[in-house]
Formats: structure tokens, C-alpha cells, sequence
């Protein structure tokens, strides 16, 4: 009979989805590591006995991966090569009793907000004393640092309420400390994060605190470069834009999900928010921030969405000129706003005017791109890939915006910040050398 004790037992976390989780999954393993558990994430040297999948529910694609990597580590545990395997995330959170009936095999279920049962199941105690402890599976210089839980608006295509629940905001006390812990750690860059960075401090101090807690962050020494994810723009707070204007360490970089321009879909999608009124808002942050870059996303293919109302979107594109978009094709969400309207666009026909409408931004993308030849940038060294060096601007986030391929003769180290002045343009990259 085969026999195992505790210390033999190591933890592999996988993780799928946004940034959100990801943070999650090192809050776990810090969490494992406390308790003198052996764990690791994402490890491909198959070492390990005990599997924690980390899933997302977001849209049909990422269900679908997450169901896809759920089943893979199922097999693996058939065939003698794990022990346990448990899942937890926005996919268990949602659709838990269907899933444990369709995968019997998944020794254990877990929620988004039921971090300490997990730990229970793996021999682990919660200990809420680690404020800000995490083992960063990002590069030592940058790190996510999520600010609230959950969101509270209706927005009608969006799941996220019913996996995740309401907006919480975490204490300020404890995002700074946890912050602190971070420059520690040597992290240079933090981005901030959050399903509704805007919505900060309104349930724990009835009013919204975003500007007083990037004051606080900004003062921090070692944190270069503050950057702010997912803004919503109904009801928008302008003090942001003072607090970004007067701190030199607040990245000129605004990431503001706007979903489309239309007025007819900004109703239908229940954005709160007018075409009209978003224009204002982009000429008022234009102004109080000369030179920010504005990132936002869009969807295509929402029911009812015509052939005007795409036209209407990229004329809008045409016009505001945004630094960065991304697009996605609308996902039918059972129990949200939107499920009870037909989903009568095809995925083909969603493909071909997401398609269209990052055509529009493709060309826009490279005209900015082509200005910027010739200036010179401060730019944050990512890694080194085929003998090259590649870093970003403070008007790049991570994975989702342009990369800067670096010319240097000499060795540059990773996560240093260098000088680079651009020598050529490409339609969402840019190269240059050091000066």
C-alpha cells in the first residue's frame, strides 16, 4: 500500500483568466508558503502531486479553456500522476453543481471568496495576518495590486457580479502596506486593479477615495511607475486626473473599458453613460492630462447591433484617436441583463466586425506610432528574447499594449529603466536604441 506524508506533498497552481486572478493565485501560495507547504505555479517539471486549477468564467472562450485544462489535469491523475486535483475561480464559483456532476473526478470545489476552505482542504491555515504576503509569478520589477473585490453595476452582458458578488474595497491601510511590501521586494512598477478602480472606498468611507489612495502609493519610495486598470466612465471622478496631473511616479495612462459608442447599444448594454457624454469626458481628461494614453475596449456583436451602429463606432475611433484598444466579440452569459435578448449575430458576423473595427484602430495605432520616431522615451526593461532586449513606455501596460525592441551594445539588466530614442515604427510595436 502506498504511503505519503505531509512534506512530500507539493501544490502546482494553475492559473487562467485576468490579472485578478492572478493575484489571487499568489496570495494563495504565499499563503502555502506560511504554512510550510512546498508550491509552485504554473511548473511544467511535473514534480508535484497536488493540483489547484485557478479557472476563469468571463466569456465562452475562457470557459471553455478552463474546462479544457480542468479535464487534462483529471487525466493526469487517472493515469497515477497526481494525487489531488481541486479547482477554484470565477468558472467553480458560477457553475459548481453542474460541474461537479459532469467531473467527479475533481476531488474538491471552491469559490472566488472561499480562499479559506481551499487552504483548509490542503492541510493549510488562513492566516490574516499576511496582509500583502504573495509569491509574485510575474517578472521581481512589476506587480498587479487589486484595490476592491466584485463590482456593483448592471452592466447587461457582464457575469462578474455573479461570480465575484458586490464591489469591496479593501482597506486603504492594508493596499499601502501591501504596497510597501511590494517595493520591497524590488517591484517597481504596481498596476492598479480592480473590476471598478472608481468605484474605490464608497461602501467603507461613503465616498470615493481613488485619489486619495494614489496620493498615499505615490509617496512610497522605490514605486516608479503607478499605472490604473478597468475605469469606469459613468460618473467618472476628475480629482484621478489632478492627483495623475502633480505626481511625477502616477503613469499619464488611463485604461477605460467604454464597450462601444453607439447610443443605442450604451443603453441596451446598460453603461449609465451617453455618447455625448463620454466625448466630454475624454475632451476633460485630455485637458487636465496633455499627452495621456487613453486604452479602452470595445465589444462587437452585441444583440440587436446593426451596421450603423459599427459605422458609428469606428467613426468614433477615426475621431477620438485612442492610444490602445482591444476588442472582444459578445459573449451570450446565461443569468445576465443581455440573455433574455436574441443572440441573432452570428460568431462569424461578431469575427468580422471585430475584425473592421481593429482594421480602423490598426492604421491609427501606427500613424501614433510613426510620430514617435525620432523621441526619446523612458522605457522599463521586460526580458531579453532572441538576443534582443524588449521593455515598454509608461504609455504600455503589460501584455496588452506595445513593446519597445531595444538596440544596445551593452548588457542592459531587467527591470532597470533606460533612455531609448525610437528609430522605427510599426503598427503596435516600436524599436529604438539606448542614447
Amino acid at each position: 500500500m502506498k504511503t505519503k506524508t505531509l512534506k512530500k506533498d507539493k501544490i502546482n497552481i494553475i492559473t487562467l483568466g485576468c490579472s485578478k486572478n492572478m493575484v489571487d493565485s499568489e496570495v494563495l501560495s504565499g499563503q502555502l508558503r506560511a504554512n510550510n507547504r512546498r508550491v509552485v505555479h504554473e511548473s511544467l517539471k511535473r514534480d508535484h502531486n497536488i493540483v489547484v486549477v485557478n479557472t476563469c468564467g468571463f466569456i465562452d472562450k475562457a470557459k471553455q479553456e478552463s474546462i479544457n485544462t480542468i479535464l487534462e489535469q483529471v487525466a493526469l491523475k487517472k493515469e497515477g500522476l497526481l494525487d489531488k486535483v481541486y479547482v477554484t475561480g470565477c468558472l467553480s464559483a458560477r457553475y459548481r453543481d453542474d460541474l461537479e456532476k459532469e467531473i467527479p473526478e475533481v476531488d474538491a470545489w471552491f469559490g472566488t471568496m472561499e480562499m479559506p476552505l481551499l487552504l483548509k482542504k490542503l492541510n493549510a491555515d488562513y492566516k490574516k495576518e499576511l496582509v500583502g504576503e504573495r509569491l509574485l509569478s510575474t517578472p521581481s520589477h512589476y506587480a498587479y495590486l487589486k484595490i476592491s473585490e466584485g463590482c456593483n453595476r448592471t452592466c447587461a452582458f457582464c457575469a462578474i457580479p455573479l461570480m465575484r458578488g458586490g464591489h469591496v474595497s479593501k482597506p486603504m491601510e492594508e493596499i499601502i502596506a501591501e504596497a510597501k511590501k511590494l517595493a520591497g521586494m524590488g517591484v517597481k512598477e504596481i498596476m492598479l486593479i480592480a473590476q471598478e478602480l472608481t468605484y474605490y472606498g464608497l461602501d467603507i468611507y461613503k465616498k470615493r477615495r481613488l485619489p486619495d489612495l494614489l496620493r498615499q502609493l505615490s509617496d512610497i519610495k522605490g514605486l516608479e511607475w503607478i499605472r490604473l486598470h478597468y475605469a469606469y466612465p459613468s460618473r467618472f471622478p476628475l480629482e484621478i486626473l489632478d492627483v495623475m496631473h502633480e505626481k511625477n511616479n502616477i503613469c499619464n495612462y488611463l485604461d477605460m473599458p467604454l464597450q462601444h459608442a453607439s447610443d443605442n447599444m450604451l443603453k441596451a448594454m446598460r453603461r449609465q453613460i451617453t455618447k455625448t457624454e463620454i466625448i466630454e469626458l475624454l475632451q476633460k481628461i485630455r485637458e487636465k492630462v496633455p499627452g495621456i494614453c487613453i486604452r479602452t475596449t470595445l465589444i462587437a456583436g452585441f444583440p440587436g447591433e446593426t451596421e450603423d451602429d459599427v459605422e458609428e463606432l469606428t467613426q468614433f475611433l477615426k475621431e477620438q484617436r485612442f492610444d490602445r484598444v482591444g476588442v472582444f466579440t459578445y459573449s451570450h452569459e446565461e443569468d445576465t441583463g443581455a440573455y433574455a435578448l436574441k443572440d441573432n449575430i452570428s460568431s462569424e458576423e461578431k469575427e468580422r466586425r471585430a475584425q473592421e473595427i481593429m482594421e480602423v484602430q490598426q492604421s491609427i495605432s501606427y500613424e501614433k506610432n510613426m510620430e514617435k520616431i525620432g523621441t526619446t522615451f523612458k522605457v522599463l526593461v521586460d526580458k531579453k528574447e532572441a538576443g534582443r532586449y524588449i521593455g515598454r513606455t509608461e504609455f504600455d501596460s503589460v501584455e496588452v499594449d506595445n513593446e519597445v525592441l531595444i538596440t544596445s551594445d551593452e548588457t542592459l539588466s531587467i527591470g532597470e529603466f533606460v533612455n531609448i530614442r525610437i528609430t522605427k515604427a510599426y503598427d503596435y510595436d516600436l524599436e529604438g536604441e539606448v542614447v
